[in-house]
């Protein structure tokens, strides 16, 4: 496997993993992992800003539901990407679009998981 692959692999599972990871420890402990000292002292990132703006509590059910299903759906996408599931591809394109608006640590995984995934795609063309 060359090295795009391998990068797509692994920032997928730091995506995913993290997704999951903090959705499921919002949900266990009541809230997602931030700062605990500083000027961002139990603060969220600039995603929460974006949730509000559409309506939504970033500290309620709905999200912290939907950071365990995306984090599932990008470890999931992953198995098959890896697996070699010609779903597989497109469900990670999926995944990748999906949490751009995860600013900014996601934003910038997604749009550099986005541009391996079609450089993958064009070097696999004859």
């Amino acid at each position: 496997m060359h090295i795009l692959k391998w990068l797509i692999i692994v920032l997928a599972l730091l995506e995913g993993g993290w997704l999951l990871f903090d959705g499921t420890r919002a949900f266990v402990v009541g809230d997602y992992l931030t700062p605990s000292t500083g000027t961002r002292a139990g603060q969220l990132g600039p995603w929460s800003r974006i949730v509000s703006t559409l309506g939504f509590d970033p500290r309620g059910t709905y999200i912290k539901s939907l950071h365990v299903i995306l984090g599932l759906a990008w470890l999931v996408s992953l198995i098959c990407f890896v697996m070699r599931l010609s779903a597989g591809w497109w469900m990670l394109l999926f995944c990748a679009v999906g949490s751009l608006w995860y600013l900014p640590i996601g934003t910038v995984v997604s749009i550099i998981q986005i541009v391996l995934l079609v450089l993958s795609q064009y070097r696999s063309l004859p």
